[in-house]
């Protein structure tokens, strides 16, 4: 209470011509509520990243940040232009080079960004949290951090942080910065052993240990802090409009629902269970078994492929769903299931029918020199990451010499859109490239058990 208190006392100060804002004197002059609202456009400047802005598997743009920016500009009726930048400091810099109208990137209103930019009211809370990896180095308290290999992003909230542990009573605390390089990245460097420890806003960690289920948070770094948009230090007016918005977001349960679906539902990650899988073949398949094989016949795939698919997708679960918008035995989105003819997601049927048909166009959708398996191991990737994704990772193969036909080549390839010296140059931008690689992975080892268990 006492927090919305003040951002409200905050927008009647803008609204009355009382609030100056930050003393910046490098900052361009920004663009005024008017001059946006008679542009038809607001200049949102962004990463690309899981927690912000991305291209999904159907070649959309989406994104926490994206969808809450789009809501914001719908109510002052003008479109968005997202402007991505490399890096926290590259996204500041825009900002107060007068590049944008804010910044939307999962921003902690620190004390050093307040002394810069003018921030509007908090939508979200985050904790900053040591990472590691469960099977490495497992400190407890920031003394066991002295001495470890620990790394973070330049330019974060997180620098800032160390710095202030550094300077209060850790005087042997240690650690390097990495320029242009994402928190996301360091994820996957700490998962793939490179270093020891990094640390990340509770958010990005949920998301990514779906993706790298070895990482663990051995105790936070930081209380509660708020993430909210940047805004130029004259920007009062747009502030005030952003509070007003947000407020009446908030009251009508619609924030609520946007964090419920980002961030309120995180699948784990499911290693190869063989006694589970035979035991839900015999209890849960057989009501399922003659739609696979049906929808198989009619789409020209092999059975044991689509029902491993359907395990790998919902466990076998016709009324399986997601606050991320996917349903059904094979979860796909409402957009997907339109354009297939298909009116119901939660029927077992027609899931499977239209999760067979996706599939079978997947396959198609590749020249003659892909050749099987490889045509059915791509037609999965696209399947789960998107075919736009796929081009850029084909795209980079043949920068690399591999072959963008082959699935041995390709998920070399795929993991590197996740690192922002590939995903920067790349058409579709940054992809979780680990994710289809084990999607694959993994229905092809159902497909084995399912291949045994039957005699298929």
């Amino acid at each position: 209470m006492i927090f919305q208190t003040f951002w409200l006392l905050a927008a009647l100060l803008a609204l009355t011509g009382c609030d100056t804002g930050p003393s910046n004197p490098d900052q361009a002059e920004p663009r005024s509520l008017t001059e946006i609202k008679d542009s038809g456009k607001l200049v949102v400047l962004t990463r690309n990243a899981p927690t912000t802005y991305y291209i999904n598997r159907e070649g959309q743009p989406a994104g926490p940040e994206y969808d809450l920016v789009t809501a914001f500009a719908d109510s002052l009726g003008v479109d968005v232009a997202f402007e991505l930048r490399p890096s926290l400091t590259a996204l500041l810099d825009s900002l107060e080079n007068g590049e944008g109208d804010l910044v939307a990137a999962g921003l902690t209103a620190t004390d050093q960004r307040l002394e810069r930019f003018r921030f509007g009211p908090s939508y979200q809370g985050v904790t900053q949290q040591v990472v590691c990896r469960r099977d490495n180095v497992q400190p407890e308290s920031v003394e066991e951090l002295v001495g470890l290999d620990l790394r973070v992003t330049e330019g974060s909230s997180y620098v800032e942080r160390l710095r202030e542990l550094k300077n209060d009573g850790h005087p042997d605390l240690e650690w390097e910065t990495a320029s242009e390089t994402s928190t996301e990245t360091l994820l996957r460097q700490v998962w793939e052993r490179q270093i020891d420890c990094t640390v990340a806003d509770s958010t990005i960690t949920d998301i990514n240990r779906r993706y790298y289920p070895e990482l663990i948070t051995p105790f936070n770094l930081s209380r509660e802090q708020n993430l909210a948009w940047a805004l130029p230090g004259p920007s009062a007016e747009l502030e005030a409009a952003i509070a007003d918005w947000l407020q009446s977001y908030r009251t009508s349960g619609k924030l609520a629902n946007h964090l419920e679906k980002h961030y309120g539902f995180f699948k784990k990650f499911d290693y190869v269970d063989t006694r589970t899988l035979i035991r839900r073949i015999d209890q849960r398949f057989p009501q399922y078994r003659g739609y696979f094989r049906q929808a198989a016949q009619k789409y020209d795939l092999p059975f044991t492929l689509l029902a491993a698919q359907g395990y790998q997708e919902s466990y076998w679960q016709a009324d399986a769903r997601s606050p991320t918008g996917v349903r059904g035995i094979m979860m796909l989105t409402l957009s997907t299931a339109r354009s297939l003819g298909i009116d119901n997601r939660l029927d077992a049927r027609q899931s499977i029918s239209g999760g067979a048909k996706y599939m079978a166009k997947m396959r198609k959708r590749f020249t003659e020199e892909v050749t099987e398996p490889d045509r059915t191991w791509l037609a999965l990737a696209a399947y789960n990451v998107g075919r736009a994704h796929l081009h850029d990772a084909q795209s980079l193969a043949r920068q690399k010499d591999l072959s963008p036909h082959h699935w041995g080549d390709l998920k070399q390839v795929l993991p590197l859109l996740a690192q922002k010296e590939y995903y920067r140059n790349l058409k579709y931008g940054y992809a979780r490239g680990t994710e289809p690689v084990r999607y694959v992975r993994r229905i092809r080892e159902y497909q084995h058990v399912l291949e045994r268990e039957l005699g298929d």
